[in-house]
């Protein structure tokens, strides 16, 4: 479990802490967390585990979704399924049939973890009322991070690039020739956007680049959450500047100390902490 990234979530259900972690882009949701105010508390996970309808829910799960799944194997445990004597544990389970919807997890975050799917299946063996508050509350968490990163990184790069059509507009009206090439338009467009990197960054494009070249995309793509901010005013600032009439290096300067003001306004900003 060490070798998989885990990043941890909580829900609150019916007055129960329950963990949610994320596995290779899956929720699993911490079944240990679900029985801790029981008196019973492990034993419910044992006893569900042991069970035949139960058993006979994770074969079925574990052929769905995971390749690798000892089919062979479980049909040994069927086998002994629902005799007395029967008996089998979390670990046991993954060893035996290489299964991946339970997990064991050891030290932080510890516990017995299952894919969602079998969380809610386990959630049933509590209550249908412990169930439905789990379902509801995790379709709350799905709502809250869908929200929050439509507010994040798109949506910044978005405004980034909306803002700079309207930057390219002014430069179209107001510098660029009406007979000039489609290639010299392109390297006026280029300067104009290295004013703004030059502002912004203290590089241009190609610097960056020559300094980054193991690295993918550009100088922007690379930006921090603040600096998309800031980029999409400087854009619509120097789309003004330019319609005014001011000089290059005039402007670089005016959208230099804008830039220095907006950043050092954003550090603290709570709006912009939630973004990320």
């Amino acid at each position: 479990m060490n070798k998989h990234h885990m990043a941890k979530q909580v829900l609150s259900v019916d007055g129960t802490q329950i963990a949610v972690v994320d596995r290779d882009g899956e929720d699993y949701i911490s079944l240990t967390d679900m029985v801790r105010e029981s008196e019973s508390g492990a034993s419910i996970i044992d006893n569900w585990l042991r069970n035949k309808n139960t058993l006979e829910f994770l074969s079925v799960w574990e052929m769905m979704y995971n390749p690798v799944f000892n089919s062979l194997e479980f049909e040994g445990i069927k086998n002994e399924a629902g005799f007395n004597r029967f008996a089998i544990s979390i670990k046991q389970w993954i060893a035996k049939t290489a299964a991946v919807g339970l997990v064991a997890k050891a030290g932080r975050y510890g516990g017995t973890y299952a894919h969602r799917d079998i969380a809610f299946e386990f959630a049933s063996w509590i209550s249908p009322k412990f169930k439905l508050y789990l379902i509801k509350e995790f379709q709350r968490l799905k709502s809250d991070e869908a929200v929050t990163k439509a507010l994040d990184w798109n949506l910044s790069r978005s405004l980034a690039r909306v803002n700079y059509k309207i930057h390219t507009d002014a430069i179209k009206d107001n510098i660029v020739p009406k007979t000039i090439t489609a290639a010299e338009s392109s390297l006026i467009y280029a300067s104009e956007a290295d004013i703004l990197n030059m502002a912004l960054f203290g590089i241009t494009a190609k610097q960056w680049r020559d300094q980054n070249s193991g690295e993918k995309g550009n100088i922007r793509d690379h930006a921090c959450i603040e600096q998309l901010v800031v980029l999409s005013n400087l854009e619509s600032i120097n789309a003004e500047f330019i319609r005014q009439g001011l000089a290059q290096p005039n402007r670089l300067k005016a959208l230099n100390a804008t830039a220095i003001t907006q950043l050092r306004s954003l550090v603290d900003s709570q709006a912009i902490k939630q973004l990320k």
